[in-house]
């Protein structure tokens, strides 16, 4: 049962409405009676809209049982930098440190520093998951980013090791130089070193983010699409890479499908074209539970009609 998992990603190309759909399987989670976490990372945020609230990057609660958050991937890579910088500060002499936090801000700017940073914030969410939160569902970013995203946790613990590999070098030959100089090599307590615990520290999180992302038991990737042909064809190469890296897949949602009848011959011939592409879900998505969503006569904003959505899910 979808439900029955702890965290559960929506993703889709932009403009599908996976943000809907997040949001309305945050509410039922909550009237069901879970301790609900909405968590949006789309740069776009349309959760506030959509609940009518005003949101933060931290979670807001919006009704019995629910709370919501907006996180800014560029605040997050700011406060990501700003703490690697108390963190050399720490250790690093005075005389070093204008240099040093030189090539940390060049860091921030090079590409993927966001996606670091962002996964950071995920995985320190994804932990509260079963403690502060029952469950916590993420309203992501369009397919492309949320795919280098979710394979970070591979990434990053291969790049923490390398870190942690020469940060114990550097140690070594700091002991070593201890040994042969005495007092005039400074500090015997300079073992200590908080920079090393805290990249250790980080391996063991982004370790256990793997783990739990690829937990058929706890999460599942519940994609949103369209009857048209681009959503269609990305929807099919991202659920491709996702099984590729080992992340369960839930339903699929085909949301905004025509009534059967009804609106004349516009939307007949319309009609005979989404039949078309409905068929070509079917095939493509044969191995996955796939859910017809209907397109309703007005947009959706506000636990009203939040709730029509909800009626419209299956039974989870």
């Amino acid at each position: 049962m979808l439900l029955g998992r702890q965290i559960l990603f929506f993703g889709g190309k932009g403009g599908v409405g996976k943000t809907t759909l997040a949001a309305a399987h945050a509410l039922l989670c909550a009237e069901r009676g879970f301790r609900t976490l909405l968590v949006s990372t789309d740069p776009a945020h349309s959760t506030g809209d959509i609940l009518e609230v005003d949101l933060g990057p931290e979670p807001r609660e919006v009704l019995a049982n629910l709370w919501a958050m907006e996180i800014d991937p560029a605040r997050e890579a700011d406060l990501y930098i700003e703490d690697v910088k108390a963190r050399i500060a720490e250790t690093t002499p005075p005389r070093l440190v204008s240099e040093v936090e030189r090539q940390i801000d060049i860091a921030r700017v090079t590409p993927g520093a966001e996606e670091a940073a962002l996964f950071e914030r995920f995985t320190r969410l994804m932990e509260e998951a079963g403690g502060r939160f029952d469950r916590i569902l993420f309203d992501t970013a369009p397919l492309g980013h949320t795919l280098r995203l979710l394979s970070l946790p591979e990434q990053m613990t291969s790049w923490m090791s390398g870190l942690i590999g020469r940060r114990r070098k550097v140690n070594a030959l700091g002991r070593m130089w201890r040994r042969v100089a005495g007092a005039a090599a400074g500090d015997a307590n300079a073992g200590n070193d908080p920079v090393l615990a805290a990249l250790e520290d980080r391996r063991a999180r982004f370790e256990r983010a793997r783990e739990t992302v690829s937990d058929p038991d706890r999460v599942a990737f519940v994609f949103v699409t369209i009857p048209e042909r681009l959503p269609i064809l990305e929807t099919q190469k991202a659920v491709e890479a996702l099984g590729r890296h080992g992340i369960p897949i839930g339903p699929v949602y085909v949301n905004r499908v025509l009534p059967e009848s009804g609106g004349g011959g516009f939307l007949e011939r319309r009609r005979e074209r989404e039949s078309e592409y409905l068929d070509w879900i079917d095939d493509a998505f044969g191995s996955h539970t796939v859910h017809r969503i209907p397109l309703f006569e007005t947009d959706v904003y506000g636990l009203d009609a939040l709730r029509r959505v909800v009626a419209a899910l299956p039974d989870m």
